[in-house]
């Protein structure tokens, strides 16, 4: 086994709510950057924030080449995204794309906050799709129901339904 090397990890992202496949991120980084002996700190994304910088206005190419030039990236593919194109669409991030590294997840899995949401509030278990302490916080918390002021009923029959 070789040895294994210090890395820390720091994750951008809403996280809302957090599912089993955010935790991933940090999983397939980590086993990235040991099999490339990188010991450093580094930014850690989905392909998805990626191309967010793209968006006009949302970042400054300042905040950008500072994150990839002093730090760098560990970016997770995720499907329907292109991070080599990103990438290469974008001239800062081509000039410090020795410190951008791409790490690809074995287990593809389309699951998103987005989608999490939106079966929520259309009363869909997520059982498995989340860990269960969050799903627990969601029931008790009355979250992402489309009344909130139901109590939570759809929230609270369909959060652990296996069917």
């Amino acid at each position: 086994m070789k040895s294994r090397i210090p890395v820390v990890l720091l994750a951008c992202g809403s996280f809302n709510p957090i599912t089993n496949m955010h935790l991933r991120l940090f999983e397939v980084a980590r086993d990235h950057l040991h099999q490339t002996a990188v010991p450093e700190l580094k930014l850690l994304c989905g392909a998805d924030i990626l191309k967010t910088f793209q968006t006009p206005g949302l970042w400054k190419d300042e905040h950008i080449q500072e994150i990839v030039e002093k730090f760098g990236l560990v970016c997770v593919g995720r499907a329907g995204y292109d991070s080599k194109g990103y990438i290469s669409g974008s001239a800062i991030l081509q000039r410090y794309q020795h410190n951008i590294h791409l790490a690809r997840e074995p287990v593809q899995n389309e699951i998103s906050a987005t989608y999490i949401r939106r079966a929520l509030s259309q009363g869909h278990s997520v059982k498995y799709l989340l860990p269960d302490a969050v799903i627990t916080y969601i029931k008790d918390h009355n979250l992402y129901t489309r009344v909130s002021s139901c109590k939570g009923n759809n929230i609270q029959n369909n959060l652990g339904k296996t069917s």
